[in-house]
């Protein structure tokens, strides 16, 4: 859902239209106390604010939003009409995730909410299990039984990849090419190294570790 607060109906209706027709669910309001009454009942997914409105302006509506903790990771597009830059400083430094400068054209509205969803969705972790090894990519961590396991950044960037793909063999070049670069001018002897450093490092667990011979690697629970 999408909050749409502007004041001028024929505009707030046509930001609600194309909206809609982009495959979003919308609902709009023309002054802030009616925003705030929604915002009690539920909470949408991106909030279009205008700078200019009738009571509270955008900017005030703006500072309550980031001040309160139910509603401060709300993102938030501005929209003003002024021609200086000074709202739009200000929106940005008070917490807005984008602005529209008026006139902007719809499909240019749409682009920005797309682009501001993305980059506010929350992350997937990304976790890696082996029995009790773990691999926590958020914290670039390798853990044995809550032991931390120190890597060098290919050695780490090797056990990811293998263990995001358990199962599958990677030849020695597509290893090269994956962790080394497709540019990298060594022999294929480097990734027998760094496996045979990570095998060590990762102990018993190294076993997991396996050589198919003639060709590449993969990580295998069952031997």
């Amino acid at each position: 859902m999408i909050y749409c607060v502007e004041d001028d109906d024929g505009i707030r209706n046509m930001m609600l239209y194309t909206l809609n027709v982009s495959g979003f669910e919308t609902q709009g309001y023309s002054n802030g106390k009616d925003f705030f009454d929604d915002l009690e009942r539920a909470r949408p997914e991106l909030i279009l604010l205008d700078v200019m409105l009738p009571g509270e302006d955008g900017i005030t509506i703006l500072k309550k939003l980031k001040a309160s903790k139910a509603t401060n990771r709300i993102p938030v597009i501005m929209a003003t009409a002024k021609g200086t830059e000074y709202d739009k400083v200000i929106g940005l430094d008070l917490g807005a995730d984008d602005y529209l400068a008026k006139p902007f054209g719809m499909m240019e509205m749409v682009s920005r909410v797309k682009a501001v969803l993305r980059r506010c969705a929350p992350k997937e972790r990304e976790i890696y299990t082996l029995g009790k090894l773990t691999l926590n990519h958020s914290e670039r961590s390798v853990k044995i039984d809550a032991e931390s396991v120190s890597l060098t950044v290919k050695e780490y960037e090797l056990l990811r990849l293998l263990l995001k793909n358990k199962g599958r063999v990677f030849s020695r070049d597509e290893l090269l090419s994956e962790i080394w670069g497709s540019d990298f001018l060594g022999e294929s002897r480097t990734v027998d190294v760094h496996v045979g450093t990570l095998r060590a490092k990762l102990g018993s667990y190294g076993d997991y570790l396996h050589t198919v011979r003639g060709f590449g690697y993969k990580i295998e629970e069952n031997v």
